[in-house]
């Protein structure tokens, strides 16, 4: 079994409140930590399938801004999700299954671009959006025995499992392959960075927090009971991992290595993205209506959170 990072964004950053107040608030931590950031899906590539654990942001996906008031920053493109796919030296046609993790759009991004692929999906996110009308989807009951200490999974091929692990969204779900003795862990925005797993703390994107609290509890039971490379989409720390197959320990942190973030000014779009669920408003697509000119109380049509959840593209 090979497994690979599609690095598509690099030298992002998640805020400490962003990361860390799920639960006390981001009002009790300091905006002015920043920890690392990237985007990165993964392959598992089992000799005789190539499996994607999530197919990144869309092609043309504007880049947002780094504004120092911002909770948090995706970072700059490094290529398109295909173009990185690609470099790996694999085609679209390879693919024989893909594994979502959840319908947000840097999850979700390039799923029409595997139209020979079974795409798994949690059954409750089969209402989201960019799932209709794709005619290769396999909505998952989760009717397997249990995975160790998780209730709910659904065994993928030989040593590949999906596991329901609700809360980020409601239909959210992880994966782990099994090879040489590790534990792979693939995991979306249970936690954005690995310093939240370490302390414990929950991030402020949930559907669900009493789910979210409960898969956070099970993920770090399983880390602490099972040698665990614990591989995120948000943070450099997540392909640095795998790279180095290092398992993760809870009681010996690896040392954090804070974010330097180069707050130039760019020319505005006039476009501004949702960093929670990568929604992109357009004012061309809203009567010519500018962001800034929208209500207080107006919300991301798609995730319901504020207009102080957007950046600058």
């Amino acid at each position: 079994m090979e497994i690979k990072a599609v690095k598509f964004r690099k030298d992002g950053f998640y805020s400490q409140p962003f990361a860390f107040g799920g639960e006390e608030g981001p009002d009790k931590f300091d905006k002015n930590i920043r920890y690392r950031g990237s985007l990165q899906n993964y392959v598992i590539d089992t000799g005789s399938e190539v499996i994607l654990v999530d197919t990144g942001l869309p092609a043309g996906f504007p880049e947002e801004a780094a504004d120092e008031k911002a909770m948090a920053y995706t970072g700059k493109t490094i290529c398109d999700y295909m173009d990185a796919l690609a470099a790996l030296g694999y085609k679209p046609e390879q693919v024989s299954k893909v594994l979502l993790t959840h319908c947000h759009s840097d999850h979700s991004g390039e799923l029409r671009s595997f139209p020979n692929a079974k795409i798994y999906v949690n059954a409750d996110e089969m209402q989201a959006d960019e799932l209709q009308g794709l005619p290769n989807l396999v909505p998952v009951h989760f009717t397997d025995d249990a995975y160790y200490n998780f209730p709910e999974m659904q065994k993928i091929c030989h040593g590949v499992y999906f596991i329901k692990a609700k809360g980020h969204t409601r239909g959210n779900g992880l994966v782990i392959a099994e090879d040489g003795g590790l534990f792979y862990m693939f995991q979306a925005d249970i936690t954005y960075v690995d310093e939240a797993l370490y302390e414990n703390k929950l991030s402020v994107v949930y559907d669900d927090l009493p789910a979210a609290r409960e898969t956070l509890d099970r993920v770090r039971e399983f880390v602490r009971n099972h040698p665990t490379v614990y591989m995120g989409t948000h943070t450099p720390q997540g392909y640095e991992n795998l790279e180095a197959k290092r398992v993760m320990d809870l009681d010996h942190p690896v040392p954090t290595i804070f974010a330097e973030v180069d707050f130039e000014n760019k020319e505005a779009s006039g476009k501004y993205v949702c960093s929670i669920c990568g929604y992109v408003y357009d004012p061309a697509e809203h009567d010519g209506v500018a962001f800034e000119d929208l209500p207080d109380d107006w919300k991301c049509p798609r995730c319901k959170r504020g207009k102080e959840k957007f950046n600058k593209a």
